[in-house]
């Protein structure tokens, strides 16, 4: 089951239990910011942009910063005077437009590989939302969110956990399989239902895995937006898709990495939880802890499967790939 309740403002201040109004930024009573978690959150995405030079995307953390800080307070005076010397921050000549060209190249060779890989299959993303139980219950599930996170962010994601269902749906109509069409279920996410029970667990396998590889193809193309537009939503946007479908690959139950631990070998298996402990290392994702434990604990005492490399491959790079997504939540 996918949670996916994020941190809401209490109507009350957690030092002293003031009754806050809706729109406050500060405790009347005593002083203490109502957004301090997120603010430190952003304070530190700025510094790690600054000091690897992305003074653009520090200079989004910052403005972002600035919103939820009371105008008179001396946060917002510092964070202030940091966003204007940003704004007077001077790269050796010739360097911004070298920056520049490279950085559109790269842009525009990104915007045109997902224009590649989703061009062809738009018409079979449109055909699915001609399906009523799928259109109504994705309407509603934006509603739901919405009403929590605002309209960008419920619409972004609903938009990947559809690309990311319509992978597994691509997959079972190239192999012939009945299902029905994904149907949205608000604090859950997504889901479809099989019409006949698969035994072949490299054929499971492949079902299964195919939601995260086309989940990996969303976050890749909310990220190339965020390059392109410098939009902070489209960042958000990347890295939920890409710690939701992480999160898929837990292998229990009927998510995503279970199905794809069916075809695994015990050794196969013991590999990928190498590779999800050295990725937990070198990126830090909790989510991974998670995906780690239960895949070592299925190595060890699972009833294998009978191998496959191509599962195998797929899994791997997904783990890799998602965590570079993920690695911004903590």
């Amino acid at each position: 089951m996918l949670d996916l309740t994020l941190e809401v403002a209490p109507g009350a201040c957690d030092r002293c239990a003031t009754e806050l109004p809706s729109t406050a930024l500060a405790c009347p009573s005593c002083g203490a910011l109502v957004h301090r978690e997120r603010l430190k959150d952003l304070a530190e995405r700025a510094t790690r942009d600054t000091a690897s030079g992305d003074h653009a995307g520090a200079r989004v953390q910052w403005l972002e910063a600035l919103q939820l800080l009371p105008a008179g307070s001396e946060q917002h005076r510092i964070i202030s005077g940091r966003l204007a010397a940003l704004a007077h921050t001077v790269p050796p000549a010739g360097a911004n437009d070298e920056k520049a060209t490279l950085g559109w190249k790269q842009g525009l060779g990104g915007a045109a590989a997902v224009a590649l890989f989703f061009g062809s299959k738009l018409k079979f993303l449109l055909l699915g939302l001609t399906k009523a139980s799928t259109f109504f219950s994705m309407f509603g599930f934006i509603a739901v969110y919405w009403s929590i996170h605002g309209w960008p962010l419920a619409v972004g994601l609903a938009g990947s956990i559809y690309i990311h269902e319509m992978g597994h749906v691509s997959m079972l109509r190239r192999l012939g399989i009945q299902a029905g069409a994904p149907l949205f279920i608000p604090g859950v996410g997504a889901l479809v239902m099989l019409k006949e029970h698969i035994t072949d667990p490299v054929v499971d396998a492949k079902i299964g895995l195919a939601g995260p590889v086309w989940g990996l193809g969303a976050a890749v193309a909310a990220w190339v937006m965020f390059l392109l537009t410098g939009a902070a939503i489209w960042r958000a946007i990347a890295e939920l898709t890409g710690f939701l479908n992480l999160f898929n690959l837990i292998p229990v139950w009927q998510l995503d990495g279970a199905r794809g631990f069916h075809a695994l070998s015990r050794q196969e298996r013991w590999i990928v939880t190498g590779v999800v402990g050295a990725t937990l290392w070198l990126t830090g994702v909790g989510v991974l802890w998670f995906v780690g434990a239960v895949a070592a604990y299925r190595a060890f005492t699972g009833e294998p499967g009978p191998g496959d490399g191509a599962t195998l491959y797929r899994f791997v790079v997904l783990v890799a790939a998602l965590s570079g997504f993920a690695s911004a939540i903590p």
